[in-house]
């Protein structure tokens, strides 16, 4: 009798494992266009910072608007519990590593103050920028349309893992179809990694799906549960998908992959994967303007009976403006990000993010080590 396994195990792709195939026509990176829609906005830049209050506050929501990008708030965080939340971020930011996790259980106990929702709404629209806030599906039926009378433009719904069929006990599955009737604004949900998740999620309507389940730097969901799937193979999945149902309805919906990003490179291969934007939290995390002052941490690392994140140092690395558009002197690639895309772009022959997507990949695990002997030698 053959050898037979219980389960049968596809081989999934991360960044550092395939590799991005030159096009056969070159243009010049100057002549890309980078912009990404979701719903009737429009981003010069397809960049958003994720919804971590670490390394999104209002202020920088503001920022991100002004560089071309978004910044998600995170309106469960200390920005809606707090009515003066920095002091708050100043004891995460000095307290030591053993006695965090503790800390910020205890922050955020606190309940949340449903008036400070529109308060920090209102505070990021009173600068003219674009404003979109993150719930998780618990709460996003009773929140949202706080946010949403006080100006936000975009509602974020985001849990470790999303799909369109929940069951529960404790409260009525959140339904989206009928979350966007009434809300009237564009909603983006996430998260997920695979085709048929994906293609559920946008029969309900949604305008945009993040894709992603643990790559973050602050995430521990992959170590704690064991859950995920790496980022080119999920971005793969739900791109098909959408790929799919737009062929079939004519309805295109945006695909952000959303964690486990370090550099330009890996914003190319996700794009290149089929991503019309990407989602970063820890590289915004390092800019000079960020709240986490040089720390990020998880969204569920405050989970009373489950942390699933851990703080990180992540250090100050330059300007918002320089991580995002240079000029820079570092060579990992972790700066001017955007520039990084169009000259890949350019590489590839490709004028829009939709032309990028048609790039040819390969499987190529020595990527990043092949004739590097000098570069690794320390």
């Amino acid at each position: 009798m053959g050898r037979r396994l219980f389960k049968e195990l596809d081989r999934s792709y991360g960044f550092d494992e395939v590799a991005i195939v030159p096009g056969e026509v070159t243009i010049n990176p100057e002549m890309t266009s980078t912009k990404m829609n979701l719903g009737k906005h429009s981003f010069d830049a397809p960049m958003m910072a994720s919804a971590m209050d670490g390394a999104v506050s209002p202020r920088f929501a503001v920022l991100m608007h002004e560089m071309g990008g978004l910044g998600v708030l995170n309106a469960e965080g200390l920005y809606t519990r707090y009515e003066d939340p920095y002091s708050v971020l100043e004891e995460i930011t000095s307290m030591p590593q053993a006695e965090v996790t503790q800390y910020l259980q205890r922050v955020y106990s606190e309940p949340i103050k449903e008036y400070l929702v529109g308060t920090r709404v209102e505070e990021i629209k009173k600068s003219g920028a674009v404003c979109a806030v993150s719930f998780t599906p618990q709460n996003t039926k009773r929140m949202s349309p706080m946010a949403v009378e006080a100006g936000a433009d975009l509602v974020f719904v985001q849990s470790t893992v999303t799909t369109a069929r929940h069951m529960s006990r404790s409260y009525k599955g959140l339904i989206f179809s009928e979350l966007i009737n009434s809300l009237n604004v564009p909603v983006i949900v996430g998260n997920c990694v695979t085709y048929n998740v994906a293609m559920e999620l946008m029969e309900t309507g949604i305008e945009g799906i993040l894709v992603g389940v643990g790559p973050g730097a602050a995430c521990t969901t992959r170590e704690v549960t064991g859950v995920g799937v790496p980022q080119v193979t999920a971005t793969l999945e739900c791109a098909a998908a959408r790929e799919d149902y737009f062929h079939r309805t004519g309805r295109y919906v945006t695909v952000i992959t959303d964690g486990g990003i370090r550099t330009g490179g890996d914003v190319c291969k996700s794009l290149a994967s089929g991503a019309d934007g990407v989602m970063l939290g820890t590289p915004f995390a390092q800019a000079e303007e960020s709240p986490g002052r040089g720390f990020n941490w998880g969204m569920a690392n405050a989970n009373p009976d489950l942390p699933r994140g851990t703080r990180i140092k992540v250090g100050t690395v330059g300007s918002l403006k320089q991580i995002m558009y240079g000029p820079t002197s570092v060579t990992n690639g972790t700066q001017n990000l955007v520039g990084a895309l169009r000259v890949a772009m350019g590489m590839c022959g490709a004028y829009t993010v939709r032309d990028f997507h048609k790039a040819e990949m390969v499987v190529a695990p020595a990527i990043k080590t092949e004739g590097k002997f000098f570069q690794h030698a320390d």
